[in-house]
């Protein structure tokens, strides 16, 4: 089975895998509509992080990539309805992301962490929380 998923500098020295902080896992997401993969990166790019290329790679091969790598390996798949804070997630980034202006030396220096790596955002301000829940349903 292919599957979608979002990379950074593809086919370059420096390329990287999108990935998300879930619980202190890092999650690297795999669509199965390129359509959701491709609404994912303009949601990123709406947040002026650096614009990923859609890449259609084979399930497994990715799978056992994430296993190596300590990654999981969280399956989108089409029509997928969050349950969960956890899971919006899966559709929609976090408000907050790491800050992405000097990844690639931050990942050399480091040793090879995941370039364009997220963390999960934490709301406290339900107001804020109501607003986001809205905006999501729009999508």
């Amino acid at each position: 089975m292919r599957v979608h998923v979002l990379l950074f500098d593809a086919g370059s020295d420096q390329e990287g895998i999108h990935s998300i902080e879930l619980g202190g896992r890092t999650v690297v997401l795999l669509f199965e509509d390129p359509d959701d993969a491709e609404r994912y990166a303009g949601l990123l790019e709406a947040q002026d992080f650096p614009v990923p290329t859609v890449a259609v790679l084979d399930r497994g091969e990715i799978e056992i990539f994430c296993n190596e790598a300590g990654y999981e390996a969280r399956f989108v798949p089409v029509g997928f309805l969050p349950r969960s804070d956890e899971e919006r997630l899966l559709i929609a980034p976090p408000e907050r992301n790491m800050d992405v202006s000097q990844w690639k030396e931050q990942q050399a220096a480091s040793g090879g962490a995941s370039a364009g790596e997220e963390i999960e955002s934490e709301i406290t301000d339900p107001e804020l929380e109501a607003f986001r829940r809205s905006l999501e349903g729009l999508l």
